[in-house]
């Protein structure tokens, strides 16, 4: 399913996205014991900084970082008993960990590499020898992703060349957004005025290619075409890349040379984990912040069992949830309308565990795309010594929803027949099942990132970033480079840091 060499051309590579979100929702949830060490637990107290920052993912815990570096004094305010985010690690009942949120990095992510190799977490190459499997009107068809097609599905010609035009097309379109202000392209107008799938579906006429793009806008964003304005998409894929390289649909979506080629030693969760080590007592953990109230020249900023003032606030979670908080002064209208109009997409994570990775030894690198079921989207997620399998699917948009008021038994049953139908009888009979449903976690309410739906972006876009007083704003949904990646979380850390550095 994905090219080799990022200058194949690839009509359409099927992968998923690197940030996810929430709390370690797993058949029975557990607290990561090294989660724990460096921070302080909330006691009812207060205390007077620098600068107050509103969660403890990737961005909040990157801008704390640069603004100790600078010299302030800040307090990191956590909502969950654990650092990250939408970063976390699942534990299994072999003593191992999968990654329930976010997990994969890849070229021109620079960011989020940089910050992984400061704090001595390594990675390794995904899984992704062998052929791929195309599940498609219930019939399972392996295919190599070396050939002359690269990562692409065999389906048939006509649909072929038709996803060669429309992501030809996709791309064209993107390298006309500006990455800081995408509603001020010249067709922004008309590109935000219509959805992603009314785009398609005057573009995508063979219905093979429209099933393409159907799947992979659904791995990328976990909302269906219908959701999704059309500009957004255009954004993401410019989006897709560094101050030196244009974003591409491909890298979006690859695995070798594209956003999924690698994965963290111990699981990604050991960034946060390490870089909130660093911060010691700065960090609070179950402190999820209530109130913002303009005070004087600062704030006060009012937690469940601590009360920080502060000069400046950086409010570092997805704009759903930060529209939760209650600000006084009211923030600007077109801010709280912009947050009112920016849904999480809806997501889950199922992880099978087995003794070992069993369809390696049928040629299989676990790689699946599917027309059918709950689960249409997998990956191998086995540790790198392959000392058991692990089989991971995502469960998304339409599905998710589907399911996110089962029983772990009935969402179980479900991934595991889709299982045996790409994989055998044997994916049958896991020795473990893990399952994060980020629709349900309270401090995430979905993920893997809050999308614009059609006017949003040139209605209200010019306020995702503009500070409200002295309330500054982070989180991967700010970045311009990587948006909804856990580089693009990081890189607002950056940013946010420099700005009130600036500011104050």
């Amino acid at each position: 399913m994905h090219v080799a060499r990022e200058r194949q051309h690839n009509p359409l590579g099927l992968s998923r996205r690197s940030l996810l979100g929430g709390a370690a929702a797993t058949a029975g949830a557990v607290t990561l014991a090294g989660t724990a060490a460096a921070p302080a637990s909330a006691a009812a107290s207060t205390r007077t900084v620098d600068v107050a920052i509103v969660g403890g993912g990737l961005a909040g815990l990157t801008a704390a970082r640069d603004l100790v570096a600078g010299g302030k004094t800040v307090a990191v305010l956590e909502a969950r008993d654990r650092v990250g985010g939408r970063v976390v690690n699942l534990p299994l009942a072999n003593g191992g960990v999968t990654e329930g949120g976010g997990e994969f990095i890849g070229p021109t992510q620079d960011r989020i590499k940089a910050l992984a190799d400061s704090l001595g977490v390594a990675t390794f190459t995904t899984y992704n020898t062998g052929k791929n499997l195309l599940y498609k009107d219930g019939t399972r068809t392996p295919y190599a992703t070396d050939g002359v097609l690269g990562s692409v599905p065999p389906i048939d010609a006509a649909g072929l060349a038709n996803a060669a035009i429309v992501q030809a097309s996709l791309d064209d379109m993107a390298k006309q957004i500006p990455l800081d202000a995408p509603w001020t392209a010249p067709k922004a107008a008309e590109w935000d005025k219509q959805t992603f799938e009314s785009w398609l579906n005057a573009n995508a006429v063979v219905p093979s290619a429209k099933f393409l793009l159907d799947v992979a806008c659904t791995s990328i964003f976990s909302a269906q075409p219908r959701e999704l304005s059309l500009l957004f998409v255009l954004f993401y894929i410019a989006a897709a890349g560094n101050e030196s390289n244009v974003g591409t649909l491909e890298r979006l979506t690859d695995t070798a040379n594209g956003a999924q080629e690698s994965r963290f030693v111990g699981g990604s969760q050991q960034v946060p984990i390490k870089l909130a080590a660093t911060l010691g007592s700065r960090v609070v953990l179950s402190a999820p912040v209530r109130s913002i109230v303009r005070s004087g020249s600062g704030y006060v900023v009012t937690a469940d069992g601590i009360t920080v003032k502060a000069r400046k606030v950086v409010v570092a979670v997805p704009p759903p949830l930060a529209a939760r908080i209650t600000y006084d002064p009211l923030l600007p209208a077109a801010r709280d309308q912009l947050s009112q109009r920016l849904p999480m997409g809806s997501i889950g994570k199922a992880i099978a565990v087995y003794d070992s990775p069993f369809w390696r030894a049928d040629g299989l690198n676990g790689q699946v795309v599917s027309d059918s079921g709950v689960v249409r989207s997998t990956f191998d997620n086995s540790p790198p010594d392959a000392s058991y399998g692990a089989l991971m699917g995502f469960i998304e948009a339409d599905k998710m929803r589907e399911y996110d008021a089962a029983g772990i038994d009935e969402v179980k049953a479900a991934v595991l027949k889709d299982y045996a139908n790409y994989f055998g009888d044997k994916a049958k009979s896991p020795t473990s099942f893990v399952l994060q449903r980020w629709d349900n976690e309270g401090f995430s309410r979905g993920g893997p990132v809050a999308y614009a739906p059609p006017g949003v972006l040139t209605e209200y876009g010019a306020a995702l970033r503009e500070p409200a007083g002295g309330i500054h704003w982070a989180g991967t949904e700010t970045s311009t480079h990587w948006n909804g990646f856990m580089d693009g979380a990081v890189r607002s850390g950056e940013r946010v840091a420099k700005e009130v550095l600036a500011a104050l």
